[in-house]
């Protein structure tokens, strides 16, 4: 099976990781698409990140009864900060007969050289880029395994829809209904 790895925080999941989650299974020869749920990035800190298993649940609520997706919280149980090739590892250990394909936007491709180990990604993995604004992608460098995808370009982020709830904006039709009512349930980002 071909899978893709969409790796993120997700706090929270909205429609621009759901837009795109949906492009790449209708767009390109991947059979399911993991979101993998980062407990903590190398690159961000963890001020303002919600509880690994509430972003798991926001996750498994806006792709509920979607086959074609799942939640993966293969992070959650190991060592943090999370390597993407650590991830990238494990996962090929236990699931050999897939192939992963690393899913990322244009702007964190600009800086995969900062990654622990990213010439062992390039060489064994597939990158699906998609286009992130602001983004010239002429100047990426070329790679045979990186392979740049026309999927929609969405100027949404988490950081968006944490300030506007914050700031008592409704913002419920940037998310899943099913997440928007548990965010909302749980007075998340208040």
């Amino acid at each position: 099976m071909k899978v893709g790895l969409y790796f993120g925080t997700y706090n929270p999941i909205h429609i621009g990781h759901m837009a795109i989650a949906n492009y790449l299974v209708t767009h390109s020869d991947i059979d399911q698409l993991w979101f993998v749920i980062s407990p903590q990035s190398p690159f961000k800190t963890k001020k303002k990140l919600l509880d690994n298993y509430q972003r798991q649940e926001m996750v498994e609520r806006a792709i509920e009864n979607d086959d074609r997706f799942r939640s993966s919280s293969i992070e959650f149980n190991l060592p943090i900060p999370s390597y993407t090739i650590d991830t990238l590892t494990y996962l090929h250990e236990r699931h050999p007969k897939h192939d992963f394909y690393l899913i990322m936007g244009a702007d964190n491709l600009l800086h995969i050289d900062k990654w622990k180990n990213y010439e062992l990604i390039l060489e064994n993995y597939n990158l699906l880029v998609y286009p992130r604004p602001g983004i010239d992608e002429s100047q990426l460098k070329k790679h045979p395994h990186i392979h740049f995808i026309q999927a929609p370009v969405m100027e949404i982020s988490s950081s968006f829809i944490r300030k506007a709830i914050a700031e008592g904006k409704d913002i419920r039709h940037f998310l899943p209904t099913k997440t928007w009512e548990y965010i909302d349930e749980m007075s998340f980002y208040k």
